[in-house]
């Protein structure tokens, strides 16, 4: 298991008592199936992960709209998902923010997000929360990637790029751990976490691997 650093019941990370950007967890182990879903997009139409079976791998990204560090990554997602999906891999973006309480993330503006960055993939809306929980999310963005087996062969950042660093967007990492993982080749490491916002828990929904 990896070690992480502690999150509050907010899905805050505590680094000596101040709110910084959340890890992710990297709980979810090479080798395990994906968890299961079935959920809306942005305009109410289902998918489920069996619509991804056949595929060279999957990418898997929990997101939301209003998040910077998912608007700095915006257009490059967008850009990277086309060229991945022209080579045979699947895509999906899910988003479980409670949208009560930040209504930017509801499903209409789901859409309008999707397509102001050039996002031709399916983008779902994780209402219960349960599917962000199966996987260990804990932050936007957050990314997996699976074999054509669904088997997990990366869990992490999109490249060491963030709102605040400078860094330019590359996908460096995403790209290689897929290029890896349709090869066949033994997974990336080491697997650095991505960061960003906590993913927006309704009230007592935090999942039990926070704290």
């Amino acid at each position: 298991m990896r070690e992480r650093r502690g999150i509050d019941r907010t899905g805050r990370e505590r680094i000596a008592g101040v709110m910084a950007e959340v890890p992710s967890t990297m709980t979810l182990q090479a080798g395990e199936s994906a968890p299961d879903f079935s959920l809306p997009d942005g305009n109410g139409k289902v998918h489920s992960l069996v619509d991804f079976s056949g595929r060279k791998a999957l990418v898997v990204a929990f997101v939301c709209n209003h998040c910077p560090f998912v608007v700095h990554l915006g257009k490059a997602i967008g850009e990277v998902a086309s060229e991945l999906e022209a080579d045979g891999v699947g895509f999906v973006a899910i988003s479980s923010n409670d949208v009560e309480n930040y209504p930017q993330d509801s499903p209409e503006k789901m859409v309008e997000f999707a397509t102001a960055n050039g996002w031709n993939f399916p983008y779902l809306y994780d209402e219960t929360q349960e599917v962000a929980r199966a996987y260990f999310a804990a932050c936007t963005p957050d990314f997996y990637v699976f074999d054509a087996g669904l088997e997990l062969t990366y869990c992490g950042q999109f490249d060491d790029s963030r709102p605040s660093n400078g860094k330019p967007v590359s996908g460096s990492d995403l790209r290689e751990a897929v290029a890896r993982t349709v090869r066949g080749e033994l997974p990336i490491e080491p697997q650095l976490p991505s960061s960003g916002c906590n993913i927006k828990w309704k009230a007592g929904n935090a999942p039990s691997y926070f704290g």
